[in-house]
């Protein structure tokens, strides 16, 4: 039994991701037998008119939507410290209808500002107390913010009851990381500094900002990709091999290895910004917000020492892509002049993902002339394989109270540690033109080589 409260309901967050996953796991029947999700927002909308914008959400589905539809709520008048507006009487209905003892669980998909006195709300009008509370990211805006956010989050729930989101955490490909990494000997043989040269880490879009531009004016590329996304993903590869795969076990390892992130030298990252971001309605006039940034990353621990993760994202860039690439140290001998770069091993966190291995083999003949060639392993296709998106499968976790997959506040502390740095000295954002692969100046990074995707 539970009753979902689903704050922002009506925002761009919760049409593009938190709905449409509530409708696919109701479609994979991985919900609660018995379930109510309750929409909050300032509006005054009513029940039916909150159903038919879940319904045009969710893609105006036939099978099953009725029975879905009857357990949407909305609760308007919005929700503070002050006045809890209809939430209280419509949260009520919903426990009488499913059950007293229903699991309460409240999902923040509103902007970070808003945290603080939503959960201190929750704790006045009495809604805390054995809840669990989905976070967005990011967590804090600053290191600072991060810090007084986590002590106004504690004062009102204990940490067991707090999931704060990363989706990449949630990616089937992401997972595959340790899954393939820790099940074949013949990966975890390759996977430290003696066979890896360096880790590429890329997340390019296509995508513009236009119908988030105040969100992402506040944050920039640094703040909405790199001390998250991208650095949950450096965890994922650079940690130690846990004793089991349990939440605690595999959150310990994400979270030991980010203390070992070395702080970031600005000097060692590009940022850059899109020609025409700042025409945008909601972008402050002469903005130097960041829609692309590129860094190098070290990680002092004796498995990492010395190699480089190459980290890249941005906005209007030439692709969409989400690829993690382990390139592989050339062989010395008894090949003379082999290629660089030709031996990778990439997990594409796009879709249900799929991993790739390049390397080099013997063109058939008599010749021994070497030719790069490749394999790869779409998971989707995986016998009975039935892959759920990101956002479905960390809905799914909180349902069930498994906390593997989110983060803690000692890793996010340590993320903010190393970010410290460009975030007090950023370097002035570099011009690039939409459709490119962002500033030029970005593939020095990867030299003597370079970044796999799109150079």
């Amino acid at each position: 039994m539970t009753v979902f409260v689903l704050f922002g309901a009506t925002g761009d967050l919760a049409a593009r991701m938190v709905l449409p996953a509530f409708w696919t796991l109701a479609g994979e029947g991985l919900l609660p037998k018995d379930w109510i999700l309750v929409g909050n927002g300032r509006g005054d909308v009513s029940h039916e008119n909150f159903r038919a914008h879940v319904r045009k959400v969710v893609g105006s589905p036939s099978a099953g939507w009725d029975d879905f539809a009857k357990r949407l709520r909305f609760a308007g008048g919005g929700f503070d410290s002050d006045s809890p507006g209809s939430l209280l009487d419509v949260i009520e209905e919903a426990r009488t209808a499913v059950g007293r003892d229903a699991q309460l669980v409240h999902y923040l998909a509103i902007p970070p500002v808003a945290f603080p006195e939503i959960t201190k709300a929750l704790g006045v009008h009495g809604l805390a107390k054995g809840a669990r509370v989905v976070y967005e990211k990011p967590f804090g805006l600053s290191p600072a913010g991060f810090r007084t956010l986590n002590r106004q989050v504690h004062a009102v729930l204990d940490e067991s009851q707090v999931y704060r989101i990363d989706h990449f955490l949630g990616k089937e490909a992401t997972q595959q990381l340790h899954a393939m990494r820790f099940a074949n000997q013949a990966l975890a043989a390759i996977w430290s500094r003696e066979h890896v040269e360096s880790v590429q880490i890329d997340v390019p879009e296509t995508l513009d900002v236009a119908n988030r531009a105040v969100f992402y004016d506040a944050t920039g590329a640094v703040l909405d990709m790199l001390v998250t996304h991208l650095f949950q993903v450096a965890a994922e590869v650079a940690m130690e091999p846990p004793p089991s795969l349990g939440a605690a076990d595999l959150q310990a390892a994400r979270e030991t290895v980010i203390r070992r992130f070395r702080p970031i030298d600005p000097a060692e990252v590009v940022l850059g910004q899109f020609a025409g971001y700042r025409d945008i309605k909601g972008v402050a006039k002469g903005s130097r917000t960041d829609t692309f940034v590129a860094a190098k990353l070290w990680i002092d621990s004796p498995r990492w020492r010395g190699v480089p993760f190459l980290l890249r994202t941005g906005k209007r860039l030439a692709a969409s892509e989400q690829q993690v690439s382990l390139v592989l140290r050339t062989p010395s001998a008894p090949f003379k002049r082999l290629p660089p770069q030709a031996n990778v091993l990439s997990f594409s966190l796009a879709g249900d993902g799929e991993v790739d291995l390049a390397l080099l083999a013997k063109k058939p003949g008599i010749a021994e002339n070497l030719e790069r060639a490749s394999v790869g392993l779409p998971l989707a296709q995986l016998p009975e394989a039935d892959p759920l998106p990101a956002y479905a499968r960390l809905i799914h976790d909180v349902l069930e109270g498994d906390r593997a997959l989110f983060t803690r506040p000692d890793g996010l502390s340590a993320a903010w540690k190393a970010v410290t740095p460009l975030l007090e000295s950023p370097p002035r954002p570099i011009t690039y033109e939409p459709g490119s692969w962002g500033p030029a100046k970005a593939r020095k990074l990867a030299a003597p080589h370079r970044w796999l995707l799109g150079q």
